[in-house]
């Protein structure tokens, strides 16, 4: 005898007893980097016992930059490496720095995605917000969340640095 069972539509309170339902609907939002994306907060956690911070899985909304970029903001998170997995096969720009001391302007290392390349930067890496380069992008966010402060920015003066496509 063979048995039968009917998928249902998933929801986040059907999938609750199994584990998080990763969408953007309902979900604390927020905006980032100035404004040019829109985070979807810590939407799903993958569990570290005996730990009070997590790691989350996040989604992020990303609008496109025009070029050539000035360049006059640089993060890094201290306590963790951050992972941003794009969704929508478009390229990307990468902007990074060495972990340390503050960085400076030729210390930026600028690199292109083809939108099928996700990237982790390690803990302490200096970088600048993800650049979406011709329409709204998604990404997935992975990340350190705990209820210590874990980004460190870097303002750069305006006219120090100017990035193109090459």
């Amino acid at each position: 005898m063979t048995l039968t069972i009917s998928a249902q539509p998933l929801t986040a309170a059907a999938f609750a007893p199994f584990g998080d339902v990763i969408e953007s609907e309902n979900q604390h939002q927020f905006y980032i980097n100035d404004g040019k994306a829109l985070r979807y907060h810590d939407i799903a956690r993958v569990g570290i016992a005996g730990s009070e911070a997590h790691v989350g899985i996040s989604l992020v909304d990303v609008s496109p930059w025009s070029l050539p970029l000035a360049v006059t903001l640089m993060e890094k998170h201290p306590k963790g490496s951050q992972a941003f997995i794009p969704l929508d096969d478009q390229p990307f720009l990468i902007l990074v720095a060495p972990c340390g001391t503050t960085p400076a302007p030729g210390d930026i290392r600028a690199f292109v995605s083809n939108g099928r390349q996700g990237i982790n930067y390690h803990a302490d890496t200096w970088h600048h917000p993800i650049v979406s380069l011709q329409d709204q992008q998604r990404f997935i966010i992975v990340d350190r969340i705990g209820k210590d402060d874990n980004c460190d920015l870097h303002h750069l003066e305006p006219g120090q640095l100017e990035v193109v496509l090459g």
